[in-house]
């Protein structure tokens, strides 16, 4: 529970609040934008609320923010929006955990078995929730460092969880493992696509050609308006990444859904000139 003693002082006044625990994840920003922003070490309250809408955005940070932080009144109400509805069968789960740095996870109902990608805090509420829309068959963990409470979550509902196996050491008892660089159909509808770079096994997840979980691969630049890959928190090897960016721009797509950063739906046609565009870059960064 964030605590108001300990206030950040860029706070606008007013009710909702960011407490200096805050590690400047970037969940808040992601979800109510009208609301937060970034101080440099810690996330604030730039604008207190000011429609029912905006206020909702504002409690979905709260619930989601990895090291509870936030503090704002409403928060059981807004708890039975989770998981969020994105697109088609894809909702955001929230609740993000600080083991994995704030990274967000993703559910997706399929009727062959409901699938997790990466994984959220292991809280009560989402595990009811995944029982009443049919429980989960898949949990799909994109690398090492988004794992979280995936153990906890695949022993509760029997779920295969697959991971590469060069990520492997970070849940060596994985139901499914990887090999290699080449795409793996895992299910109808869903393809592993190993693109390593920020971690040495790190995957994507695309599902029906449409919805791209790229974990710490790719994200949306709010700023700069453009597809991105962060050279910084490259853990394994850029020039890796940079190849594996190449290979990926093979594969159509139209949503990028992140472990860490901003989501993204585009057309198909202007998402691959997006991403060549972002290849080139790369490349001319080395």
């Amino acid at each position: 529970m964030a605590d108001p003693n300990r206030k950040v002082r860029e706070n606008a006044p007013g009710e909702f609040f960011v407490d200096s625990t805050c590690i400047n994840c970037d969940t808040c920003r992601q979800l109510a934008p009208a609301s937060f922003d970034d101080a440099g070490p810690h996330s604030f309250v730039a604008r207190q609320p000011e429609t029912p809408e905006e206020r909702r955005a504002a409690l979905h940070a709260l619930l989601s923010c990895p090291t509870a932080s936030i503090g704002g009144r409403g928060a059981r109400e807004a708890m039975q929006d989770f998981p969020l509805p994105l697109d088609g069968p894809v909702h955001y789960c929230g609740f993000n955990s600080p083991d994995s740095y704030g990274g967000n996870s993703y559910f997706v109902r399929d009727p062959g078995g409901n699938w997790l990608v990466d994984s959220p805090r292991f809280v009560p509420h989402l595990v009811r929730r995944f029982h009443e829309l049919g429980g989960l068959a898949w949990i799909f963990l994109t690398h090492r460092d988004d794992v979280a409470d995936a153990a906890r979550f695949a022993a509760e509902f029997g779920a295969r969880r697959v991971i590469h196996r060069d990520d492997l050491s970070a849940q060596p008892d994985a139901e499914v493992v990887l090999e290699g660089r080449a795409p793996v159909d895992l299910a109808p509808g869903f393809t592993a696509v190993p693109v390593p770079g920020h971690t040495r096994g790190h995957c994507c997840l695309l599902v029906r050609g449409l919805y791209l979980f790229t974990g710490d691969h790719l994200q949306w630049d709010r700023d700069g308006k453009r597809l991105d890959a962060y050279s910084d928190y490259c853990w394994y090897s850029w020039k890796e990444q940079v190849r594996s960016m190449r290979d990926l721009a093979g594969h159509p797509f139209e949503w990028v859904l992140p472990g860490h950063g901003q989501k993204v739906n585009l057309d198909k046609e202007k998402m691959k000139r997006e991403m060549d565009a972002l290849v080139r870059r790369m490349e001319r960064e080395g």
